[in-house]
């Protein structure tokens, strides 16, 4: 098994600590590459925004560094953890311990209340704390919800539990996936005002995204098509 306590951090050119490192990850589903040969390093506490047509593999991409699917072939390493050396019972703690995964489904849990299902969380990591769950809610503006079940809520709201549950645990690594494709514009500016709180604590984050106003709130833009990197631009 390997020990997570003690591993190598992957550091780029400058000497810097990564949060992600591909390299030469492809991922094929029979004749069709998701992904062909991606590289790609994210720093720690960076901002990356990822960006591209339907189909270009940005799902794919956020899919294996969120441990919930193997590259065909290539390295995915998370905090210097190597992932293709790990069985699951492994890549679920990597994920439970390294990642935060904010989804534009919400993926509540209905007959559960907001506090309820960020608790749920805990209880997969550690040991469920009530008191520390609501602290969370509060920090995404719901502490007054806490009682409410999903349907009680708006989608505004639903996507803060989902963001609450995703900090709960206090990963190093947010991973976002179309995270405000579901709310207003009043909604999607109050996530990522948390995303921008998230960042000037250190988080690592990568937001998907097909929106141009959420991928300029990055620091750095990174452009797939067709599975390939066609632009990496620094918006900072």
């Amino acid at each position: 098994m390997n020990d997570m306590n003690n591993v190598t951090i992957d550091r780029d050119s400058k000497g810097q600590a990564l949060a992600v490192h591909l390299d030469k990850v492809t991922k094929a589903y029979g004749d069709l590459k998701a992904l062909d040969a991606l590289d790609l390093d994210v720093k720690s506490g960076q901002w990356v925004s990822i960006v591209g047509p339907s189909g270009s593999g940005k799902t794919t991409c956020m899919n294996l560094i969120g441990c919930m699917d193997r590259p065909t072939s290539g390295v995915v390493e998370i905090s210097g953890l190597n992932l293709a050396t790990m069985n699951e019972n492994e890549l679920t703690r990597v994920r439970r311990e390294q990642i935060g995964l904010v989804f534009q489904k919400f993926h509540l849990i209905g007959h559960l209340s907001a506090l309820e299902n960020v608790m749920l969380a805990q209880y997969y990591h550690s040991i469920p704390d009530e008191s520390e769950a609501l602290e969370a809610l509060g920090r995404v503006g719901l502490a007054s919800r806490a009682t409410h079940r999903p349907s009680q809520l708006s989608g505004g709201e639903q996507q803060r539990v989902a963001i609450a549950r995703a900090l709960i645990n206090q990963p190093p690594l947010i991973l976002a996936d179309e995270p405000t494709g579901n709310l207003d514009a009043a909604n999607a500016a109050a996530v990522l005002d948390l995303f921008s709180q998230l960042h000037a604590q250190g988080t690592t984050l990568i937001v998907v995204t097909h929106d141009p106003v959420v991928a300029a709130q990055g620091e750095r833009e990174v452009v797939l098509d067709h599975g390939a990197l066609v632009r990496d631009l620094s918006l900072r």
